[in-house]
């Protein structure tokens, strides 16, 4: 997979798991994607403060990434 085919892929789960993000009153960005292993994103709004974050970014945009992108081994929240 090239470069643009994992930022395609990674942009793609984003929109996946973005109405979910929104509906609570957050959304995310994609900051950068380093190596090809390692996505950087931001989230925003409601996600700010929120006390689940962490889980959410793990088992939610961690995992829906993986789905589309296999190689990426880890996704760091920057906020």
């Amino acid at each position: 997979m090239t470069s643009e085919e994992v930022k395609l892929n990674v942009e793609k789960a984003l929109e996946e798991i973005r109405p979910f993000l929104q509906s609570d009153g957050g959304d995310i960005s994609l900051i950068s994607i380093d190596n090809d292993t390692s996505v950087k994103v931001k989230l925003e709004g409601a996600c700010v403060g929120c006390s689940v974050n962490q889980m959410t970014l793990k088992s939610g945009v961690e995992m829906t990434i993986k789905k589309y992108v296999p190689q990426i081994e880890e996704v760091i929240n920057i906020g």
